[in-house]
């Protein structure tokens, strides 16, 4: 089994690999490659040329015999082409003259010109043209509607009355999403997660390049997944807008919107669609809509416990097992068996779903893929790494072939109400929130806005900082106005020091504080993978930042530049000094390394302060333990050469 290899050797296995010794070969390879190589430098190495012209006697005696009889390495080369066609068609997107499907097409026209492989080019070709078509014409049509549906503005959010008076203001026009019946929504929010999630190419969803997407100009990165994020977003914005959205309502009232979305997001987990579930969960643990004590405390009991039950679901213990273990629970149910079936066969209809979260996916794949290097010694390129990730992505593909068994019909007055829900801001829904419930000047836990954080950017991040060890936090951080989240990143805890009037004793979210931000994995990152998605939970000597004992730790590292506050993480061992931290960050950001000594080292302290990290520490011991792990390269200067206003290491 080849685990590593340069590209040339990895290229002619593909042909030459036995796949009864070796089945996941090929599949691996086709799936990941472009982390490591672009799809038109694979076929450059694959095709072979075509033959010289041959006179016309040799090429009536070639057709008479059977087809690529004649040379084993092109039959070879054309199966693996029709496995890429018809598993990964996506690859070959490339508008408008999809150049790279036009040498495969070339190739096959006279390899193999009445093959099944021939054919299904020609096919993606017209797929492709219609799907160009089809998109120019919704481009035209959003282009004629007039202004952005979903939006609200929301002027001055610092009195009552201006809320009053915005609501008095705006008529809705038809039903209000909280209008329709429980499973109508529920259902219409599962069609759309299912049509999303079928959609989503598992190559976007590799470490190496989700984590590209907050990069200047990658706007078109990943756009599969991002769709997935922004529908997350939008379910919890609707959940948010609906609950918050009518300040002047009594708590009755708005306790009877938070059970309506219980009993939406318990639908949603009797249709399996844990994509939508968790979203809910996440707007209705938020600290806007979880610290309003009076609402909770009108809430019956039952539904308490219902959510309370969702949301150990997704509870962060043991890197999320108990969702990794009921999504795997799901996916071995078996649909009923029919009358002539034979005793311990497969039931030839397998239930619908589930739909995944898809943030575990993209977690595990982003901690994979900091954990284990891209290229070994000697240029060789790591494609054991690469096994590792395939099984995660095939798992992908094995839910999105169960998720085509659904069978929901859409409602456009129930989509038409989902685009229509009002959508507050982060820091409109706090301020908001504290206008329903002004805080308790005695009550220490209040949140306050301290800091005005993207709801989009903390909604979309695959990881979050962890802050110590605590195991209990309050939605009341100050340093957190919300604490929903989505694909990547676990929910924080919505316990409270002083819980709603009527909740549980125990908080009914998950466990586990922190401001969520793009970064520090929350769980041990993964050296070995025994099942597609299940991690080794017994990782020792892995940890983050906060957790003592151990020789490993993953931190982030950004660069002080006019990029933003872009992370990338690294794994810091206790024998790692400065200079060789700073030359594994520079090429994680895909900077030359030869000016590694231009950039000295800073560990991101609490209260805008900076750790400066001498040239020849040892940056495992010399960093602040009971800070986030976050740290920053900046260029160095030549008046700070003898001066620097950091702290100091001691």
């Amino acid at each position: 089994m080849l685990r590593a290899a340069h590209l040339e050797r990895l290229v002619r296995e593909l042909v030459s690999v036995d796949r009864e010794q070796d089945p996941g070969f090929v599949p691996a390879f086709l799936a990941t490659h472009q982390a490591f190589v672009p799809t038109a430098r694979v076929l450059g190495l694959l095709l072979p040329p075509p033959p010289p012209p041959l006179p016309p006697w040799v090429a009536i005696k070639k057709t008479e015999g059977q087809d690529l009889s004649f040379n084993k390495n092109l039959r070879a080369v054309v199966s693996v082409l029709g496995s890429w066609l018809r598993d990964h068609p996506q690859d070959f997107w490339d508008p408008p003259a999809h150049s790279d499907l036009g040498r495969v097409r070339t190739f096959l026209g006279w390899a193999a010109p009445r093959g099944a492989e021939a054919l299904e080019a020609e096919k993606l070709l017209r797929d492709f043209l219609e799907e160009a078509e089809q998109e120019q014409e919704e481009e035209e049509q959003t282009q004629a509607l007039a202004g952005p549906p979903g939006t609200a503005q929301t002027p001055s959010p610092d009195s009552p009355e201006g809320y009053l008076e915005e609501e008095e203001g705006l008529a809705p026009e038809g039903p209000e999403l909280l209008d329709f019946s429980v499973d109508q929504v529920a259902e219409q929010l599962t069609l759309m997660d299912v049509e999303l999630f079928s959609r989503v190419r598992p190559c976007e969803c590799l470490g190496s390049v989700w984590s590209q997407r907050d990069r200047p100009g990658a706007a078109g990165i990943a756009p599969t997944v991002r769709a997935t994020v922004t529908q997350f977003n939008l379910v919890t914005g609707c959940v948010l807008g609906s609950v918050l959205g009518a300040p002047g309502l009594a708590a009755p009232q708005r306790a009877q919107r938070l059970e309506k979305w219980i009993r939406i997001a318990q639908r949603c987990r009797e249709l399996r669609n844990f994509s939508s579930l968790r979203a809910i969960l996440s707007a209705l643990q938020s600290n806007p809509i979880y610290r309003l004590k009076s609402s909770w405390g009108a809430v019956s009991r039952e539904p308490l416990s219902t959510f309370r039950k969702l949301s150990q679901i997704f509870s962060d213990e043991n890197n999320h097992l108990s969702s990794r273990e009921i999504l795997s629970q799901e996916e071995a149910t078996e649909g009923p068996q029919e009358e002539n079936t034979p005793p311990g066969s497969l039931p030839s209809k397998l239930p619908p779903g589930p739909v995944p979260y898809l943030g575990t996916f993209l977690t595990d794949l982003v901690m994979l893929d900091t954990a284990l290097p891209d290229m070994l010694e000697g240029d060789l390129i790591n494609f054991e790494k690469r096994r590792k990730e395939w099984e995660i992505l095939a798992r992908i593909q094995q839910l999105q072939k169960r998720c085509r068994s659904y069978c929901l019909s859409p409602c456009p007055p129930i989509l038409a109400a989902l685009r229509a829900q009002r959508q507050l801001s982060e820091e409109q829904s706090y301020r908001v929130s504290r206008v329903i419930e002004p805080p308790a000047a005695s009550c220490p836990s209040s949140p306050r806005v301290r800091r005005r954080i993207s709801l989009t950017k903390r909604l979309s991040a695959k990881l979050s900082r962890e802050r110590g060890s605590s195991p209990g936090g309050s939605p009341g951080d100050p340093s957190s106005p919300t604490s929903s989240l989505s694909p990547g990143s676990p929910p924080s805890s919505p316990r409270m020091r002083d819980p709603p009037p009527g909740s549980p004793p125990a908080s009914p979210g998950p466990q586990g504080p922190s401001t969520k931000v793009p970064g520090l994995p929350v769980s041990p990152i993964p050296h070995c993978l025994q099942l597609p998605l299940a991690l080794t939970l017994s990782c020792p000597g892995i940890s983050h930042v906060g957790q003592q004992g151990s020789e490993t730790r993953v931190i982030r590292v950004s660069i002080d530049n006019d990029h933003g506050n872009l992370y990338r993480s690294i794994l810091l061992t206790s024998q790692d000094k400065a200079p060789s931290v700073v030359q594994r960050a520079l090429q994680k950001h895909n900077v030359a390394q030869f000016w590694a000594r231009d950039y000295q080292l800073f560990q991101v302290l609490p209260g805008e302060k900076e750790l400066l990290i001498p040239d020849n520490a040892n940056v495992f011991y010399a960093m602040s333990p009971a800070a986030p792990g976050d740290f920053m390269l900046r260029r160095r200067k030549k008046e700070e050469a003898q001066h620097t206003t950091s702290v100091s290491p001691t």
